[in-house]
């Protein structure tokens, strides 16, 4: 039976410059998220949010404490082997969208599954057929530059959930969307959560969208407060 625990996170700290110029922007986070939850990370702008949603992800370092993935420690391991417990284990939605901008939508959501070494041809029908779900049908020979910003947004969600992830991060996945578009965003990353049980954890100043997770997290001072 898997962890129920799917994310622990103990004392975590962070700290960028050094002596007198040293800023705190982490003073001891705990936290701990179950399979199949969903959570938001609110808070005001510059308090952290998306550098501890980094942190989580493992694709930044904290300064202190620890933080364990599927029960494994990010804090003890090298950076190869986070990357493979990221490529096997978690989706990742960046608020820029981070698409590589000389590759199609087809081939963008294809990328993470040809690196991992899957099959060619099964990774390029599993990558149609999410645009196909996501509605891109007709847009699978695109580059990025020809597709409007919730279309990237869709590409970025659809390349995020390829392999279907334990755990999906996304940092403000609507806050560069009008309101319709970004509560299409919101419906698709709901529903993968309720018809394939991943676990969401969101950054966002969308009070709408932190009220549809299960728990709400304020960052305040470099701590984490739940609410109600």
């Amino acid at each position: 039976m898997p962890a129920e625990n799917i994310l622990e996170v103990h004392h975590l700290k962070k700290s960028v410059g050094q002596g007198d110029h040293q800023l705190s922007i982490l003073t001891g986070v705990d936290l701990v998220v179950k399979r199949g939850q969903t959570l938001a990370l609110i808070g005001e702008s510059g308090s952290g949010k998306s550098t501890l949603l980094a942190i989580l992800a493992g694709l930044d370092d904290g300064s202190g404490g620890d933080v364990k993935l599927l029960g494994q420690s990010l804090t003890s391991m090298d950076e190869d082997a986070r990357a493979k417990l990221r490529a096997q284990h978690v989706g990742f939605v960046f608020q820029s969208f981070m698409l590589i901008p000389t590759l199609n939508a087809l081939e963008n959501v294809e990328l993470p599954a040809l690196l991992r070494g899957e099959n060619s041809g099964q990774s390029r029908r599993q990558a149609s057929a999410l645009l196909e779900q996501l509605g891109l049908g007709k847009r699978l020979t695109h580059l990025p530059a020809q597709l409007s910003g919730g279309e990237q947004q869709r590409v970025a969600l659809a390349r995020a959930f390829n392999g279907r992830p334990a755990l999906l991060f996304a940092d403000e996945p609507t806050g560069n969307l009008d309101r319709q578009t970004g509560d299409k965003i919101a419906d698709l990353l709901f529903s993968l959560n309720q018809e394939h049980g991943t676990t969401l954890v969101l950054v966002t100043h969308d009070p709408a969208l932190a009220a549809r997770c299960d728990r709400r997290l304020r960052l305040v001072d470099g701590q984490l407060q739940e609410e109600a």
